[in-house]
């Protein structure tokens, strides 16, 4: 269950990535697959977190490990939606408005 749960963070991971970088192709903005994008990063949150909730203390990972206090394992999730958010700001603010921009040429 440990290494199912680690391979499958990497795997949201590496999903979110791609599709991130996979929703700005050439001058459009695919919004379905920025959605997949945040909705993977939360599986991995959520991932990591159920990792912390089940083999925090065991010995089996010094990083899990670290997650020792309720505190720190619900940080996991803060930081997921901290990250998901400045993100979002980054793309709506910043990105989106480039693109426009770009279009409108």
């Amino acid at each position: 269950m440990f290494y199912l749960l680690v391979i499958a963070a990497i795997v949201f991971f590496i999903a979110h990535v791609s599709l991130l970088v996979a929703s700005f192709t050439g001058s459009t903005f695919a919004t379905s697959r920025y959605f997949y994008s945040h909705l993977t990063l939360w599986l991995t949150g959520l991932t990591i977190f159920v990792a912390t909730i089940l083999f925090s203390g065991t010995g089996q990972s010094q990083f899990l490990d670290y997650f020792d206090s309720i505190l720190k394992k619900v940080m996991i999730l803060v930081v997921t939606a901290a990250l998901s958010l400045a993100a979002h700001s980054i793309v709506t603010y910043l990105v989106l408005p480039s693109i426009r921009k770009d279009k409108s040429f």
